[in-house]
């Protein structure tokens, strides 16, 4: 037996899904894209009166949901099966979106680069409870145009393992693709073992953009899964209630579905999402709001009632700093991730509204996730039905310590966490330099990037990636940085530009 959370009742998904699937067909969808648009058109479906939507009717719908794949393998650049998403498996991913990274050293904010980037591909690369990797920030030292490929071409240059991507513009995907595709055999290779996913965006106000629309439809064409990832704002573009959002949220999921599957039957889609509350006194959008998680969770169990693999922003914090405030909301996030089975879960490193990635938060997470892991496991007998030897033991020798059954099974289900999470008495502690959690993550990170071990890969893959990298522009490309020594922290020392955390 696996242990679960039930947010909504099975009756009360089935409503909410028949009214999603009523607005779809009723109300449509603003599709942005001139493209994915005369593509949905020749497929046979209409505009509303207006002209302004696009009509799906409820046949096409529950069509496509029957067409979209319960289950996804991502393989690693060796092409070789690294995670199946289906059922209640869960992985735990770093989170997206950042633009900002926390220097070890000074402990401030600042515009990441290059070379922490490459420093967190490093350190994600070997941490046993973080399952792939996710382009989690943008650098700062290379154009823009080209900063979404840069960060996937530092994470192919760096680990073997698959990853959770993305295109910042319009026509950005074919580029990212040929990229992947060099550790294929070829592009249909590629679709048959793909390496990444890539997150869709849908705008609210039941739209998706042209930069939306376009990836969509490269994604699907070239074969790369997709996460639906509508960013659901209880309270502002999306009712404040949980089933009202819901409604919302799983419009704007099922319509990346259907278009997915009017593109390429059978193309890859994860039941996404990255809700969010409004507060209404401080104007900010936690992602942590109990609400929000409550909402992750409820369109996470509609996600599975229709079949589909699931994703979701959960293992974050809000707060600036690596603090109590920090390790509740992650742990409760990952925690309620892991009992509702989500097979891909972003958020662990993140800081600040996800607006600053914390490379020490991130291998506190990694033991976080990794308790949540083990508190899911199944559960059942385990020699000790029925329990007479076991009473007898004890009874006799007045402890279970050395008792067979205990030193059979001890090593695997006592999970003990560290060295980030402390589970030391006051001696051992005061012994080992009584240092604090941020000392002991800052130590981690150290040591785990002094570990890391270079990933090869054939030069001339590394030069035709940096050719689709400078294409015709001719950027000035930065060079693979060194692995820096470890940085030990110094007292913060305000810098014009950098932001205490």
């Amino acid at each position: 037996m696996r242990p679960t959370i039930e947010i909504l009742p099975a009756e009360l998904i089935t409503r909410i899904v028949d009214e999603a699937v009523r607005v779809l067909a009723q109300v449509g969808i603003e599709v942005r894209g001139p493209q994915l648009r005369a593509r949905l058109l020749h497929a046979g479906l209409q505009e509303d009166a207006g002209g302004q939507r696009v009509l799906f009717p409820e046949a096409v719908t529950r069509h496509a949901l029957a067409a979209a794949p319960s289950s996804i393998t991502l393989y690693d650049r060796e092409g070789k099966p690294h995670a199946t998403l289906a059922d209640d498996r869960v992985h735990f991913v770093p989170g997206s979106s950042g633009l900002n990274v926390v220097d070890r050293a000074t402990g401030f904010m600042r515009p990441a680069r290059t070379c922490d980037f490459v420093d967190y591909v490093r350190l994600t690369d070997g941490l046993e409870h973080i399952a792939y990797l996710a382009t989690a920030f943008s650098t700062d030292d290379v154009p823009v145009q080209i900063a979404d490929a840069w960060r996937l071409y530092l994470c192919l240059m760096n680990s073997r393992k698959p990853a959770v991507s993305g295109a910042f513009t319009e026509h950005g995907v074919p580029r990212m693709a040929e990229m992947m595709a060099l550790f294929r055999r070829d592009r249909a290779d590629l679709l048959a073992r793909p390496l990444n996913i890539f997150t869709i965006t849908a705008s609210g106000n039941f739209r998706y953009s042209e930069d939306s629309c376009q990836n969509l439809l490269d994604c699907v064409e070239w074969g790369i899964p997709v996460e639906i990832v509508p960013v659901t704002l209880m309270g502002l573009v999306a009712p404040v209630s949980l089933v009202g959002a819901a409604v919302f949220h799983t419009v704007d999921v099922l319509a990346g579905v259907v278009m997915a599957q009017l593109v390429r039957p059978g193309a890859a889609v994860l039941f996404g999402g990255a809700p969010a509350t409004f507060h209404m006194g401080e104007a900010t959008s936690p992602m942590t709001a109990i609400e929000a998680m409550r909402l992750d969770l409820a369109y996470a169990a509609i996600g599975k009632h229709l079949g589909l693999p699931t994703q979701t922003y959960l293992g974050m914090s809000e707060n600036r700093s690596l603090d109590a405030q920090a390790g509740a909301e992650s742990f409760g996030g990952a925690l309620l991730a892991a009992l509702a089975g989500i097979n891909s879960v972003s958020g662990p490193g993140m800081l600040d509204y996800t607006s600053a990635f914390s490379l020490s938060k991130l291998v506190l997470d990694n033991e976080l996730c990794g308790q949540a892991l083990q508190f899911v496991r199944d559960t059942g007998p385990l020699d000790d039905l029925p329990i007479d030897e076991l009473v007898a033991v004890q009874l006799a020798e007045g402890n279970l310590l050395t008792a067979d059954h205990t030193l059979a099974h001890w090593r695997d289900v006592l999970h003990l966490p560290g060295p980030v999470y402390d589970r030391k008495s006051w001696d051992a502690w005061s012994k080992a330099g009584s240092k604090t959690l941020i000392q002991r993550a800052d130590d981690e990170v150290g040591q785990r990037l002094a570990a890391w071990q270079p990933v090869e890969t054939d030069p001339a893959i590394d030069r035709e990636m940096r050719r689709l990298l400078a294409g015709s522009e001719n950027w000035s490309l930065p060079k693979m940085p060194v692995p820096p020594a470890p940085a030990t922290r110094q007292t913060p020392t305000r810098r014009r530009g950098h932001r205490r955390l």
